[in-house]
């Protein structure tokens, strides 16, 4: 069954939620993992692009946009609208909703900020994989 864990974070600022997701795949492609990353939007997935790049002088990410990979894709994808293809063991879902493919991972992984908005569908997020018959494990940053 896959492992669902709830970060609840202390900040109601969209970067901010985007720089704790950088943290968390970070720490999670040390620990040799594949991630995907659903964002909400391709504008989202973008810039979250560019903050893989710059958000640690001391980290490098090796990632790329989902629908730009090609033969050998790098252990962390980024994608928006497109199911993952090739392997991926962690999902990071920035999206209001869960994605269908959710369950072909070992363990997801949900930010939720202060924002109002943010709070009700991670609310509504965790009632879903509950239903699912998952024990979500939820963690205050």
């Amino acid at each position: 069954m896959t492992q669902i864990n709830f970060y609840l974070l202390p900040t109601d600022s969209p970067q901010r939620r985007l720089q704790w997701v950088c943290r968390l795949v970070n720490k999670a492609y040390k620990q040799g993992r594949h991630i995907y990353i659903h964002t909400e939007s391709s504008a989202q997935a973008a810039q979250l692009d560019d903050l893989l790049w710059t958000f640690s002088q001391d980290s490098f990410i090796p990632h790329a946009l989902s629908h730009q990979t090609g033969e050998f894709p790098p252990p962390v994808l980024l994608g928006y609208a497109d199911e993952p293809s090739g392997k991926s063991d962690v999902l990071i879902t920035l999206a209001t909703n869960v994605p269908p493919f959710w369950s072909q991972f070992e363990r997801v992984a949900e930010l939720v900020d202060q924002q109002a908005e943010v709070k009700k569908y991670g609310r509504e997020r965790y009632r879903f994989y509950t239903e699912q018959g998952c024990k979500p494990e939820t963690h205050s940053l």
